[in-house]
């Protein structure tokens, strides 16, 4: 695979919280939602492959090593729901459930929806 955010795998990746990876790992899977849904199935792979690799990033994190488990099972379970049988019965919805919740806390305070400006 090659890399798709080169000065992310240089190091910088692990400057950013747990919270904000997983934030932009959802981007990427939202985007390879999008493009499923409008049946581009070329786009949807590399969003995926982009996702895929923010994700190995995040597991290659020496911050996150009490947490293999959970992103390797992630990682599991995403490869299923795109490339496999879909055995863990995932579905966009809930792919949109488990990573709206980090894109929302990964935004500052003043960004959140429903935030007031005054």
């Amino acid at each position: 695979m090659s890399a798709h955010h080169p000065s992310l795998a240089a190091g910088r990746w692990h400057g950013f919280s747990l919270v904000e990876q997983l934030a932009h790992v959802g981007s990427e899977v939202e985007r390879a939602l999008n493009w499923r849904a409008k049946g581009n199935e070329e786009l949807c792979r590399r969003a995926l492959e982009r996702g895929l690799e923010l994700l190995a990033l995040t597991i290659a994190d020496p911050k996150h090593r009490g947490r293999l488990r959970e992103l390797t099972r992630l990682r599991e379970v995403l490869l299923d729901y795109f490339l496999g049988e879909n055995e863990y019965g995932s579905s966009a919805t809930s792919w949109h459930r488990y990573f709206h919740p980090f894109a929302l806390a990964s935004l500052g305070p003043a960004e959140r929806p429903g935030a007031s400006s005054r």
